[in-house]
């Protein structure tokens, strides 16, 4: 454990403006799975490549890790975070759809955090349908708006007739009269 911000200052005759944090260097991978969630493996090093290559290693292992970075005082600012589990079911998955004759996934696909359980396969199943629906609800609004269309025409000519003769006469005692209209308007 790392002294106290009040321990480690000790008399110093200039003040030189510098970071005299100890253990900035210092790197932390910690890795726990689920069959054991009370016994985490903590690795703690200064050598980054090496903390880099505990990481994968954990993840090839099948554990949830995290790759964090000293912030001093006993403080770590999380770099990295994956769960191997799921990328070991990812591969697994790969590997099946492989060996089922399937054409390898591509590069642009990226699974969302909902989709990690899904190969890309079924990615590609779910576009499909999606445009499939979408295809037929522009169908859909495309026979609604031809039917309407064609009922504002059978209208137009029914009341074509109606519409050439001159409008009938209202006697002026029948007329309406609009009642916000003030006195000296009337």
């Amino acid at each position: 454990m790392s002294p106290t911000p009040k321990q480690a200052r000790t008399h110093r005759r200039k003040a030189v403006p510098r970071d005299r944090t100890k253990n900035v260097t210092q790197w932390r991978v910690e890795a726990s799975w689920n069959h054991r969630p009370d016994d985490p493996v903590v690795i703690r090093t200064s050598d980054r490549k090496r903390a880099r290559k505990a990481f994968r290693d954990l993840l090839d292992k099948g554990a949830y890790v995290i790759f964090q970075e000293h912030a001093g005082w006993d403080r770590w600012r999380t770099v990295d975070e994956q769960n191997g589990a799921d990328l070991l079911a990812e591969r697994e998955a790969e590997q099946q759809l492989t060996a089922a004759g399937h054409p390898r996934t591509p590069d642009a696909y990226r699974p969302n955090a909902g989709d990690r359980h899904r190969s890309w396969l079924a990615w590609m199943d779910a576009r499909a349908e999606a445009a499939r629906v979408a295809d037929e609800q522009a169908e859909r609004e495309q026979a609604e708006a031809d039917a309407r269309r064609r009922r504002l025409a059978a209208e137009a000519t029914r009341d074509a007739r109606a519409l050439m003769s001159p409008p009938a006469i209202v006697r002026p005692e029948n007329r309406q009269r609009a009642r916000h209209i003030t006195g000296a308007q009337r």
